[in-house]
């Protein structure tokens, strides 16, 4: 098995992950066919909106090997919309949508509300100074159950993980001064 990372290439935060994992002194593919994931060690789901994830999956040939990569242990990690593609069950999908699996919990998409409901603002926070700090605060989704043998991080209701996969609510920070 690779040294390399996998970033899932369909939709999403790819270039933000890409960069966080690259800042870490990973060497990344951006994976989007069974080949280039066949290339990769580990695998980061990015945010995103999990319906487009799952249909792209389909369509570029992926959900299927990405599914037995996770049977046969790859390390994957996902973020919010990577949370949702790797939870077991996932409550308030749109008709047909599937995950990929991996993750025995339960999680609610847009479980803080619609995309709508999403803003951008400044937020000051004093421990780091001036200036503040720009924020977006989206959609997101929750872990409302966690099967036998999972974990919480912290006990955090957002962020579940199991043997070989991990998965949080939040997506990486950029933070532009």
């Amino acid at each position: 098995m690779s040294e390399t990372v996998g970033v899932l290439a369909l939709q999403g935060d790819v270039r933000e992950h890409e960069a966080a994992l690259t800042a870490l002194g990973a060497e990344v593919v951006r994976v989007r066919t069974p080949e280039q994931l066949r290339q990769v060690g580990g695998l980061v789901i990015p945010g995103g909106e999990s319906s487009v994830i799952d249909k792209l999956s389909r369509i570029f040939g992926v959900q299927h090997p990405i599914r037995e990569a996770i049977r046969a242990g790859m390390p994957v990690y996902g973020t919010c919309a990577g949370l949702i593609m790797l939870a077991d069950t996932v409550l308030d999908t749109i008709d047909g949508q599937e995950s990929f699996g991996g993750l025995d919990v339960a999680v609610r998409r847009n479980a803080f509300g619609r995309q709508t409901e999403s803003f951008e603002t400044e937020l000051p926070v004093p421990v780091l100074g001036e200036p503040p700090v720009p924020a977006t605060f989206i959609r997101a989704p929750a872990v409302e159950r966690v099967g036998p043998g999972r974990r919480r991080w912290r006990r955090s209701p957002t962020a579940p993980w199991s043997r070989s996969s991990r998965a949080r609510c939040w997506e990486p920070p950029s933070i532009r001064r």
